[in-house]
């Protein structure tokens, strides 16, 4: 059997909120594996909620560039050394720049990328970061990116940069309103799944298996027929994919959208989800 650590078992507390023994418990059942350890917990307890976007350090912002004229769109993640360079005209121009790089060159690299030329100014893109570099006197890099071609493009960037959204649509016109306030409710939400064809067969497999132990275990479902406990787990798993799946959610401003989930508020400005994107500066990514 795995050694359940010290550090394993703090861990497991900080991405569920449960007691520490109730964790160390998991771990040991689980032989020491941290994901398997979160379903033993979510099985014993359906209020566990798994937390994301551990671990993050460093300074930075997030920057998107969307061309309607080629629809194309870019979002990058700019790294640098200290909080108040994040929030000077210099970076947030350099971060801008490199975004609209990224869309108009598609490299397919951040090493590809630095060999690159903007076109704007005809710099090329480690030129252009060292100038900006030479006047802040502070190391600077791009640190990620991606980029999307095809339909009608939404972003919303949080007010201190360090989280941003880049959504792909499909759809007549872009709604810029609509699209920031779904990307709005991203940036708050960080759902894990776009749609719900986007869930693996085998993860919505083991939610049914966690619901219908819950259920089993509940003893107010005692006695109650096949047809209603069926039901009973299908209004889990529409809960679980209320706060998994963004199309599901309710929007987050349901001052603005009342009752309305994102699906919802996109299919009445016609428009259809491709895809989204979401960075946050510092988060470790696999």
């Amino acid at each position: 059997m795995s050694q359940i650590t010290a550090a394993s078992v703090n861990e497991l507390r900080k991405r569920t909120d449960m007691p520490l023994m109730d964790c160390k418990s998991a771990l040991t059942e689980a032989a020491g594996d941290m994901d398997k350890a979160i379903e033993i917990l979510r099985s014993r307890n359906k209020n566990v909620a798994v937390k994301r976007g551990l671990n993050e350090t460093a300074e930075g912002r997030i920057a998107v560039a969307i061309l309607p004229e080629t629809a194309t769109a870019a979002i990058i993640e700019m790294r640098c050394e200290s909080a108040p360079v994040v929030k000077s005209d210099q970076f947030l121009a350099l971060a801008n720049d490199l975004a609209r790089g990224v869309a108009e060159n598609n490299p397919a690299s951040v090493a590809e990328f630095l060999g690159q030329k903007l076109a704007a100014s005809g710099l090329g893109v480690t030129d252009r970061i060292n100038e900006v570099i030479g006047l802040i006197r502070e190391n600077m890099k791009p640190q990620r990116f991606q980029r999307l071609q095809g339909g009608v493009f939404g972003q919303y960037i949080h007010h201190d940069g360090t989280i941003g959204v880049l959504i792909q649509a499909a759809g007549a016109a872009a709604a810029d309103e609509v699209l920031r306030d779904v990307g709005a409710h991203i940036a708050a939400m960080n759902p894990p799944y776009a749609k719900l064809e986007d869930v693996p067969a085998d993860l919505l497999a083991k939610e049914k298996e966690i619901a219908l132990k819950q259920m089993q275990d509940d003893p107010k479902n005692a006695g109650k027929p096949a047809n209603i406990l069926e039901k009973i787990v299908e209004g889990k798993l529409k809960t679980w994919g209320g706060e998994n799946v963004l199309l599901e959610q309710p929007i987050a401003n349901q001052a603005k959208y009342e009752k309305k989930t994102v699906g919802q508020v996109l299919a009445g400005a016609g428009l259809q989800l491709t895809s989204f994107i979401r960075f946050k500066v510092g988060e470790i990514v696999a």
